[in-house]
């Protein structure tokens, strides 16, 4: 089973924010699909088809681990089948990432993954989102829209990851690496 778990909160006050980056390209992957999440048994929604299963925690970003969990228990998944896709403050807004394994980077809903599943062994994409803006305190930066400055390049990473998405699901995770991670990029504006 490949199972994709994009990361964000819930509600209207948080929908536009970079933290839920990782809801955004799940949302357009699906739609991608015409696929439709249901709410599934715990803080999650979900959508299964075939040998693909979608989920976007409701939990809040700082308990993502919490919902992943038990709906691995329920759908039988191992950490190996798990892709999850995030925001990351260290990538510059236009870098995606594909990772396999390690730590979270100071990142609270991979901590909360890493601590629930008991292991760092998932496969990652990391979206980068770091402008111009000042970036810190990150808790603060990661809760705010992008400028609209910003708003196509965002829309842009949306279809990139979808690709990479796509790739990965029908390739080797080096293959994809090798395919989408691009050393020393500073965005794709620039």
């Amino acid at each position: 089973m490949q199972f994709l778990v994009g990361l964000g909160n819930p509600g209207g006050k948080y929908s536009e924010t970079k933290h839920n980056f990782g809801f955004w390209v799940l949302d357009q992957f699906t739609q991608n699909r015409s696929l439709t999440f249901e709410a599934g048994k715990g803080d999650y929604l979900f959508v299964k088809k075939d040998n693909l299963l979608c989920l976007k925690p409701t939990s809040y970003m700082n308990n993502s681990g919490v919902p992943l969990f038990e709906a691995m228990q329920f759908f039988k998944a191992t950490p190996e089948d798990v892709l999850v896709i995030y925001d990351d403050i260290d990538l510059p807004l236009g870098n995606i990432r594909f990772r396999k394994g390690g730590g979270s980077g100071g990142h609270k809903g991979i901590e909360s993954i890493i601590y629930q599943l008991r292991s760092e062994d998932f496969n990652r994409l990391r979206i980068g989102i770091a402008t111009d803006e000042e970036m810190r305190p990150a808790e603060r930066y990661v809760l705010t829209p992008f400028n609209s400055k910003d708003k196509v390049l965002k829309n842009e990473i949306i279809d990139k990851a979808c690709d990479g998405i796509d790739y990965f699901l029908t390739h080797e995770f080096k293959e994809t690496m090798n395919q989408f991670n691009e050393k020393n990029k500073k965005g794709l504006n620039e």
